[in-house]
């Protein structure tokens, strides 16, 4: 399914990648090898990301959420590991744990702003 907007909800342990037009959510759980915290650039993590890029490929913009720095440090790994992800990443946002539906609804309510801004 392409899609056009996606929101990824991620930490250091896994991420939820929630893509989704006017009708329809698809959903895709990617989980990190890694159980630390604070590994920096380890392999584990560069495979976690990679997923995470090669996941939002079909969709136009992105919006990152989650309670760490993992989010922050997805960005910058996509500005040089993964250029086009980078230039469809619109914002990043902290948030805690909400539902997938939470993130969803709270992505569509940016996306409405967003869109009447560009």
């Amino acid at each position: 399914m392409s899609t056009f907007h996606a929101v990824v909800w991620m930490d250091h342990s896994e991420s939820h990648v929630l893509m989704f037009d006017k009708e329809h959510i698809e959903k895709e759980l990617i989980k990190s090898k890694s159980h630390h915290k604070h590994q920096g650039k380890s392999q584990d993590m560069v495979a976690f990301f990679k997923s995470v890029s090669d996941a939002l490929e079909s969709t136009h913009e992105i919006l990152l959420t989650g309670p760490s720095s993992t989010r922050v440090e997805f960005q910058e790994w996509c500005k040089i590991h993964s250029p086009q992800t980078a230039k469809r990443i619109v914002d990043s946002l902290k948030s805690d744990h909400p539902s997938d539906g939470q993130v969803v609804a709270m992505a569509k309510k940016y996306f409405i702003k967003y869109d009447n801004t560009h």
